[in-house]
């Protein structure tokens, strides 16, 4: 009889499946890597962008269209005169206007000289009529108030022109008989040599350095630079945004709102 043979003597029998792939240990996430990457990153941007701060702080301090549409929109609805006054004399500074200093034969109340310009739609004028249209888009029409003032008191207002009598067309365009209208309204204040005397909305008149006579409206400086006095005026080249109020000499300060305070004309 065979004998069965011994099972210690089987053979090895060979496993022909997938070969089981060994557990790889999971690594915990690594958070000090990404706030590495994230603080790298910042201090390039800073690095990097560091140089161009200065320039971005200066384009947000120069008087521009932009800083000017901004601060009209923070004086426009205050309830001071002055800002609102000051508001309407910056969106002077954004419309185009031709320097014409010659009279013009024009309508009462309310009259303006007329547009010019390729297409005949430019403003015109001059430093009075910043004033005047800056006024006007406030209610108040220095046409009027001038003409009515000289017809009552004529011999009082500066005789330079030859006139024998009021002229509507142009009284209101001259700087020596605004100062005088404004100090019959009681509107006049003292000439000092402090920024921080002149107010937004304050009617101010410079000497010249060739001895003419020029006017302007004192209105916030742009950006971070609100709290300083600027003008807005027109030197021959449009209503301008200029930090110029002290550069020549002053020769008149008034502060207008519109009621006028009956005075001793004189």
């Amino acid at each position: 009889m065979a004998k069965r043979p011994n099972s210690h003597h089987l053979g090895t029998i060979e496993y022909i499946g997938p070969r089981p792939q060994a557990k790889k240990p999971q690594r915990r996430p690594n958070f000090l890597g990404g706030w590495v990457v994230l603080l790298i990153a910042a201090g390039a941007a800073w690095f990097f962008g560091k140089p161009l701060l200065p320039l971005l702080r200066a384009q947000q301090t120069v008087a521009s269209e932009q800083t000017a549409n901004q601060l009209i929109l923070e004086l426009s609805p205050s309830s001071d005169f002055g800002e609102r006054l000051a508001a309407q004399a910056l969106q002077r500074t954004n419309t185009a206007s031709i320097y014409d200093t010659a009279y013009y034969q024009i309508t009462y109340p309310g009259g303006d000289i007329p547009k010019g310009g390729p297409n005949g739609d430019t403003w015109k004028g001059k430093a009075e009529d910043v004033l005047v249209r800056s006024y006007r888009s406030m209610g108040i029409d220095l046409q009027v108030l001038v003409h009515e003032d000289m017809t009552r008191n004529f011999a009082s207002y500066p005789q330079l022109w030859g006139s024998g009598a009021p002229d509507s067309n142009i009284d209101h365009r001259r700087v020596e008989n605004l100062q005088r209208y404004f100090k019959h309204a009681g509107a006049e204040l003292p000439v000092t040599r402090d920024k921080k005397d002149y107010k937004p909305g304050d009617v101010v008149v410079w000497m010249l350095a060739q001895g003419e006579i020029h006017c302007g409206i004192v209105v916030p400086g742009p950006g971070n630079r609100s709290d300083e006095a600027w003008v807005v005026h027109d030197n021959g080249s449009g209503p301008k945004w200029e930090n110029v109020l002290m550069e020549n000499q002053i020769h008149g300060h008034y502060r207008f709102t519109g009621q006028a305070l009956e005075v001793a004309k004189r």
